[in-house]
């Protein structure tokens, strides 16, 4: 069973994670507000699948496959989040930027890990997996399947700044 570490227990952070359980997926979530925490606890009680709770990105990432963030998309949240990402997870994961104004490219250039960078960004029912400069094919790949196992159509672009 591969496992997919979830950081960020917001609304959308929990609906991520409660659909990766219900795929099949051994779930972690993460959040630095044990209130939030707390709240996902209650909506998937009674629910399929299996979604455990961390409360550092230490213990999250650990022995994930997967890990993705759900925090604000500002350039030292995220630099500081794929950073600790990378120190702490194993070589075999796969990091998942969610951003739509920063580059994936840049993000992932302070990784040890660029190749298995990938920037996301979720619509409804699709998601666009950009790929870094560095970013390896085979790690688009991998990513796209977890979202295909969710039922998510994806689709691939290279990476640039969108100006909003």
């Amino acid at each position: 069973m591969q496992t997919v570490a979830v950081i960020g227990a917001g609304l959308k952070g929990r609906a991520f994670a409660m659909a990766c359980a219900r795929a099949g997926y051994r779930v972690i979530l993460e959040d630095v507000m044990p209130s939030k925490l707390r709240d996902a606890s209650v909506d998937f009680s009674g629910q399929d699948g299996v979604l455990e709770f961390a409360t550092t990105v230490e213990d999250a990432v650990r022995e994930a496959d997967f890990a993705i963030d759900f925090v604000p998309d500002e350039l030292e949240s995220k630099l500081e989040l794929v950073c600790m990402i990378d120190r702490m997870a194993p070589p075999k994961t796969f990091v998942m930027v969610q951003t739509t104004a920063l580059s994936v490219s840049d993000l992932a250039a302070c990784t040890y890990r660029a190749e298995k960078c990938v920037g996301v960004r979720l619509g409804e029912g699709e998601v666009s997996l950009v790929r870094g400069v560095r970013t390896a094919e085979t790690s688009v790949d991998e990513v796209a399947g977890l979202f295909a196992a969710l039922g998510w159509a994806a689709i691939s672009l290279d990476d640039r700044v969108v100006v909003m």
